[in-house]
């Protein structure tokens, strides 16, 4: 959540997205997107044509999706690195992405 805190002014949002962002007051194209990476991350092989078309439906372009796609397999990437290497969060961040110093 800390990438996020600086991005944003909005700590209440953040606070609910990292609480349970399926009952966050994210809007419906920022809950499409979760969705549709939630199932790019859990079953990859599970991705199909009516995805990419529910995208495109909130008009998100080609080169938002493949924006998007890029962006959580990046994410699935490094977190799979640091998993693998037994790496822990930074210490000035607590659970919540909050800095602790």
């Amino acid at each position: 959540m800390y990438d996020l805190r600086s991005e944003t002014d909005n700590q209440k949002l953040v606070d609910e997205i990292a609480k349970d962002w399926t009952t966050s007051s994210i809007s419906s194209v920022q809950m499409a997107m979760c969705e549709f990476a939630k199932k790019l991350t859990e079953n990859p092989s599970k991705v199909n044509k009516k995805d990419i078309e529910l995208l495109r439906s909130y008009n998100l372009s080609d080169k938002d999706i493949s924006q998007i796609v890029q962006i959580i397999a990046y994410f699935n990437y490094i977190n799979r690195v640091a998993d693998g290497l037994g790496l822990e969060p930074e210490e000035f961040i607590d659970e919540k992405g909050y800095k602790t110093k």
